[in-house]
């Protein structure tokens, strides 16, 4: 059974996205060496990602990009390199490649990944897709980079969340830069 991680940039106070929708502010502090190497090596896996189409059109503008490429090369690789799964409605073409676009049903279509043999899954941002498949019990591990800066605006990962969903600490790294990793799974 493939394992489905959730990994998202969260501001202090606990933005995801800012009040623009834009995660552009969680790229300060890359040029901490110990916080690139840690990047890169997340972005070096074999994994599927998952996205909704608010984040995926954030994400398609920025890493098949030169200026991805330049600032955070390795990352940039990973991620046009890595298939890629979109769950719109609205969305009937995807440029970016190695995507896939899905209408149906998300907690079903994300239940059959999940039991399919393959490398895991990711979901980057799509707070809305995770707020979804949090009560379903479907994401395996919880991880998010808290970045050292108050947003006073934006949107929570969870916001619509139909009921509370418990997580346990199972690890954290303090880097250089003041971004904190933290990772946790289902209580």
């Amino acid at each position: 059974m493939r394992k489905l991680i959730v990994f998202n940039n969260v501001s202090l106070d606990g933005y995801f996205v800012d009040a623009h929708s834009s995660m552009m502010w969680a790229h300060a502090g890359s040029d901490d060496p110990e916080f690139a190497a840690f990047s890169a090596a997340n972005a070096s896996g074999d994994g599927c990602l998952l996205f909704g189409r608010i984040t995926y059109d954030l994400m398609a503008s920025f890493w098949p990009t030169p200026a991805a490429m330049q600032q955070l090369p390795t990352v940039a690789a990973g991620m046009n390199r890595m298939p890629k799964v979109v769950f719109s409605r609205t969305l009937t073409h995807a440029a970016w490649n190695n995507t896939r676009i899905l209408s149906g049903n998300l907690v079903e279509e994300v239940r059959r990944y999940k039991s399919e043999p393959g490398p895991g899954l990711c979901i980057l941002g799509s707070g809305s897709i995770v707020a979804q498949l949090a009560p379903a019990g479907l994401i395996d591990e919880l991880q998010l980079i808290v970045n050292p800066i108050a947003l006073g605006a934006g949107r929570t990962l969870f916001a619509g969340m139909p009921t509370p969903a418990s997580f346990r600490l199972t690890q954290s790294r303090t880097f250089q830069n003041g971004k904190v990793y933290l990772s946790y799974t289902p209580a």
